[in-house]
């Protein structure tokens, strides 16, 4: 344990573990997808810090079935029309290097300053597919993401946010005043989050949180509501869709968690059942 406390020295280097098993995924003869930069960007501490997690294993469907479902809703909304993409917490994705989009999409990434700049190092030399930009920044500054959100929100006509294993590390309260941040432009419409029930947010910190270091954000989001949490603020889920069903027809389970899979599929309120749900949400 100690181990992995030295290896995750803060947040961003969470974004290691996403490149890690996308490149473990690519290298597998039945791919979900293909990442051939995941391998580079991961680099051997990434490897380091993946084999280091008590949990890392067992879990790994769950990493790779939130990307695959992350690219099935992207694509979907590309192809009902968005001009821009937005991803919040951007890590390091590389879907606009390795998926097929519109070559007029606007794509914005936003992170922290220094997991972009190691992601432009990288990643140098390499041609995304659309038109893509990078805004180093603090999402946790309000006034400095509204100031965005407002320039963004005036260069589209239907903008695609997506927060993919990010909110977690925020609070109640931080999501709510981030979700209405987000709802202001008016041309924000949809919305693409991975949610955890309070259930199974409590095995992620059990698992998860001893591993990581003082200088990392705990998870800490997962609401008793389920999707509505996100009503009052603007958005309204209007497609929700299970990873552990997903996992269970795409063959990734084990024989236990499979037999999990066949428990009634509820979009609702979960309390300690563990569930999560990638979710789809529009503006009100």
């Amino acid at each position: 344990m100690a181990q992995a406390e030295s290896l995750i020295r803060n947040i961003s280097d969470t974004a290691l573990l996403a490149a890690v098993y996308r490149a473990r995924e690519t290298e597998r003869q039945d791919a979900l997808f293909h990442d051939l930069f995941a391998r580079r960007l991961a680099g051997k501490r990434g490897d380091q810090i993946a084999d280091s997690m008590p949990f890392s294993d067992r879990n790994t469907w769950a990493w790779v079935v939130r990307t695959y479902m992350y690219d099935q809703f992207i694509a979907e909304q590309c192809q009902q029309g968005v001009d821009m993409v937005v991803n919040l917490g951007a890590g390091l994705d590389t879907r606009p290097y390795r998926t097929a989009l519109p070559a007029t999409l606007q794509w914005i990434e936003v992170d922290l300053p220094g997991i972009l700049s190691y992601k432009d190092e990288i990643l140098a030399g390499e041609r995304p597919a659309c038109a893509l930009e990078r805004v180093g920044l603090d999402l946790f500054d309000v006034t400095a993401r509204r100031k965005l959100f407002a320039q963004l929100g005036g260069r589209a006509a239907k903008c695609l946010i997506f927060t993919e294993g990010f909110i977690i590390y925020f609070s109640a309260d931080q999501v709510r005043a981030l979700a209405e941040d987000l709802a202001a432009p008016a041309t924000f419409q949809r919305w693409i989050l991975d949610l955890s029930s309070p259930g199974l947010l409590r095995l992620l910190q059990k698992n998860m949180n001893i591993s990581l270091s003082e200088g990392v954000s705990s998870l800490q989001f997962g609401p008793e509501e389920g999707p509505e949490f996100f009503v009052p603020c603007g958005w309204k889920p209007i497609d929700v869709r299970s990873p552990l069903k997903t996992a269970a027809r795409l063959n990734r389970l084990s024989f236990s968690m499979r037999l999990l899979s066949l428990l009634p599929q509820s979009n609702g309120r979960q309390g300690s059942r563990p569930w999560s749900g990638i979710c789809l949400f529009a503006r009100q």
